[in-house]
C-alpha cells in the first residue's frame, strides 16, 4: 500500500512519493529531473555564473570605486558630452567653419571624435570624468583600444544598443566591445 518511487528523490512531492497509486511503479526513477534541464557539465563559461549583484561575474565590487556605473550617471555623462559637442560646434559655426544646415551633423561628428579619442587616451570622456566614471576593458587588456572606442561611439549613436542591457547593467555596445563603465 505504501509504494515508494525507486531511489531518493527529494524533488518529488511527498504526496507522490507515498501514494498508493500503481501507476507510480511505471514512472521513471528520475521523475522531474528533465524539468530543470540537463545538469551542468563543469564550470562552464564565465558568463554563465550566477550574479548576486551587477558586475560580480566581471570581478567588480558591488559598490564604491570600480563598481559598475548605473544608468542615471551614464545618461548624465552622455548629456554633458553632448552639450560639450554642441558648444564646440556652435563655436565652429561662429567662426564660419560650420553652417546652420550642417550644425547637427557637426555636433554628432564632434561628439563621436571627442568620445573615441578621449576614451582611448584617458579611459573616459569629459562627461564621464565630470560624473566620476571610466570605461574599462573586461578582457584583461590594459586599456580600451581606439577601434573599440570607435565601435562604442557608433553603437551609442545608433541609440538602440545602449538601451538593451544584460544582468550586469551593461548595454549591448559594452558587451560587443568587451568594456564596462565603472565608477572612479
Amino acid at each position: 500500500m505504501n509504494t515508494m518511487l525507486r531511489g531518493s528523490q527529494p524533488h518529488v512531492a511527498p504526496t507522490l512519493r507515498n501514494s498508493a497509486n500503481p501507476m507510480l511503479d511505471l514512472m521513471p526513477s528520475s521523475f522531474g529531473s528533465w524539468l530543470s534541464g540537463p545538469p551542468p557539465l563543469g564550470q562552464g563559461p564565465q558568463d554563465q555564473r550566477p550574479n548576486d549583484y551587477p558586475g560580480q561575474r566581471l570581478g567588480l565590487p558591488q559598490s564604491g570605486p570600480k563598481s559598475l556605473a548605473r544608468m542615471g550617471r551614464r545618461l548624465g555623462a552622455l548629456l554633458v558630452d553632448w552639450l560639450i559637442a554642441y558648444g564646440l560646434a556652435g563655436l565652429a559655426m561662429s567662426f564660419g567653419w560650420v553652417s546652420i544646415q550642417t550644425l547637427s551633423t557637426a555636433v554628432l561628428v564632434i561628439w563621436f571624435v571627442l568620445g573615441a579619442v578621449s576614451v582611448r587616451l584617458f579611459g573616459f570622456t569629459p562627461g564621464q570624468f565630470a560624473l566620476g566614471l571610466m570605461v574599462v576593458p573586461t578582457d584583461n587588456r590594459l586599456h580600451v583600444g581606439f577601434g573599440r572606442a570607435l565601435m562604442r561611439g557608433v553603437l551609442i549613436a545608433l541609440v538602440i544598443p545602449p538601451l538593451i542591457s544584460d544582468s550586469d547593467l551593461r548595454g549591448l555596445h559594452d558587451r560587443m566591445t568587451k568594456s564596462a563603465v565603472v565608477r572612479l
